[in-house]
């Protein structure tokens, strides 16, 4: 019988960080999932770290590939073994905040069949779990599509959305080398509506190693070629175009002022582009 949710985690050198994000799903006091692993080809423990967990609990899958380093071809191939009605996406080095977010998310989209998808809120910790802010994206479908181009309307290790739906709109463009969620999120908010819980649903780990840091040349191409594709279909193409020239000057700046000033612009971008 299949599950009524599948979690998608996509590892890549994370055997340090993989077991909480595991751990806090199967802490769920919703209880119908199973839980998709593919490893892109990690160098360090994490397969036998997943194996460990996959001893002790049978709903988890494990699929390991050769290295790829495009994470919207790696989550495609997970998203094609899911078995779920819902898929819900966690990071490597995330974890769920609440037990209670998948059993509050189902019933949300079970009740409301005109919504697509669903999010929440989210903290930020660092490598030690020092808690560096809160925030909540908008929560009306209304506020979410008004800055949608402009930012990342959804966190994505906070999202439950259907497959049917995500599987009709082709899943993740596989030819964008970042924002490939950001892409996914503006594709699927065209077939219906978002919400996002004004409660904080992820811990979301801000550290070096991140992947928002480490390709930003491939993440202002991705966003030049969003605000495009989305332009005569979301309002606020002009602030998004200025965002995303500046996205592409930043990232000519010196490795090491990039490096130093990362972390406090991704808090600030974060404030901003996060609920009034």
């Amino acid at each position: 019988m299949s599950p009524k949710v599948s979690v998608l985690i996509v590892a890549w050198n994370r055997a340090q960080l993989i077991g909480r994000a595991i751990e806090s799903v199967i802490e769920q006091t919703f209880r119908d999932w199973e839980i998709i692993v593919v490893d892109d080809g990690s160098t360090d423990a994490t397969e036998s770290v997943v194996k460990e967990w996959a001893r002790k609990e049978t709903r988890i899958r494990y699929f390991r590939r050769e290295h790829i380093g495009r994470i919207a071809v790696v989550s495609n191939f997970g998203l094609k073994q899911a078995r779920g009605e819902y898929i819900a996406i966690l990071d490597d080095d995330d974890s769920w905040a609440s037990e209670e977010k998948l059993k509050k998310q189902v019933e949300f989209l079970d009740k409301n069949p005109e919504y697509v998808g669903c999010g929440g809120g989210f903290i930020v910790i660092d490598k030690d779990g020092r808690e560096g802010g809160r925030f909540f994206k908008p929560e009306r479908d209304e506020d979410i599509k008004k800055r949608a181009l402009i930012a990342n309307p959804m966190v994505n290790s906070t999202s439950l959305f259907r497959r049917k739906t995500a599987e009709k709109i082709g899943f993740y463009d596989e030819t964008l080398p970042e924002f490939a969620d950001w892409d996914f999120w503006l594709k699927i908010g065209l077939g219906g509506k978002l919400y996002n819980f004004q409660e904080y649903f992820v811990y979301y780990l801000m550290w070096g190693r991140g992947s928002s840091f480490a390709k930003q040349k491939g993440t202002a191409y991705s966003a030049f070629k969003i605000v495009r594709r989305y332009g005569g279909k979301y309002s606020g193409f002009g602030t998004a175009s200025i965002m995303a020239y500046l996205y592409y000057a930043y990232a000519k700046f010196p490795e090491g002022v990039k490096h130093f000033l990362n972390p406090v612009l991704s808090r600030l971008k974060k404030t901003i582009f996060s609920r009034f």
